[in-house]
């Protein structure tokens, strides 16, 4: 019994979770009153380690993927011991969500409705290409981002304020750009459960050309958000912190243009890995910074 829960446990794939964590660290450096640092560390446990693996085990469970998958290069095959651990951990993201507070537990349990609306056989979202790419930026950027400002205490003043709702805009934005790669190495898959997804309508190529497009333009307004908040610094920080990014993800879009092979799943592993760090590491610095220099 253990055994199978144990390997039913790699399917919500906790740790490909933990890569979510940039829109996080980005909400919370976006807000400038206190906050608590205990409340913002239980929200962090709530959405990474029981409502993202949660979401990824549902997706498993209508998928049934038999080639690699996101944080998985071999997952193992789906059993009933899957659904009783999504259930479980459903019910504890609810939970750990409403001791933080009842707005929290709201949008989380409207988090969890979407993401099962994106993969349920009956409404399957994923089967449409643009449709499941704003759900996905959406929920997975604005609304994350305003979620974990609201569940870490912020006030409506701040999180409703122009310069705040632009930023939650670039998360948005990021996603955008990022998303189409999460799904570079999975067409043959995809066309076979018959999911029109947006890598795949775009092609290899044109999924590289609306990533670099994406991810300039949340850039470019990230820059200008900055500039309009009066925080140079933090524009310096974003900037070096993001050059591995930048050439890691130039040289994987040459390999790939040249080679379609080369758009595989190890490759979109260690950009996502070394996306999350580096953003993480940029979003985190900014806020020691503000706490240093005050």
């Amino acid at each position: 019994m253990l055994p199978a829960y144990r390997r039913a446990l790699l399917l919500l794939r906790i740790p490909f979770s933990v890569y979510l964590m940039p829109v996080f660290w980005f909400a919370l450096s976006a807000l400038r009153e206190p906050f608590s640092w205990g409340r913002a560390a239980a929200v962090f446990l709530v959405i990474h380690l029981l409502a993202y693996p949660a979401s990824n085990g549902y997706n498993s469970w209508f998928d049934r993927d038999e080639g690699s998958i996101g944080g998985l290069e071999r997952p193992p095959q789906v059993t009933r011991e899957l659904w009783h651990l999504v259930v479980l951990f459903d019910a504890l993201a609810v939970l750990g969500a409403l001791l933080v507070s009842g707005p929290f537990a709201l949008l989380m349990a409207g988090y969890l409705l979407v993401s099962k609306a994106y993969s349920y056989d009956k409404i399957r979202l994923k089967k449409y290409p643009i449709i499941s790419t704003l759900v996905v930026v959406v929920f997975q950027g604005a609304y994350t981002f305003w979620m974990t400002q609201v569940a870490v205490g912020a006030t409506a003043a701040e999180i409703y304020a122009p310069q705040n709702l632009v930023l939650a805009l670039v998360s948005s934005l990021f996603l955008c750009g990022s998303y189409p790669l999460t799904q570079v190495y999975q067409h043959q898959e995809d066309a076979r459960r018959g999911d029109q997804t947006l890598s795949l309508l775009l092609g290899i190529r044109g999924t590289f050309v609306f990533a670099a497009g994406g991810l300039l333009l949340g850039a470019a307004v990230l820059g200008a958000a900055y500039v309009w908040r009066a925080e140079p610094r933090n524009l310096v920080v974003f900037a070096v912190a993001t050059l591995p990014v930048v050439a890691l993800f130039s040289r994987w879009a040459w390999q790939a243009w040249n080679n379609p092979a080369a758009a595989d799943f190890r490759r979109t592993m260690r950009m996502n890995q070394v996306s999350s760090l580096c953003l993480s590491a940029a979003f985190l610095l900014m806020l020691a910074l503000r706490y240093w220099m005050h």
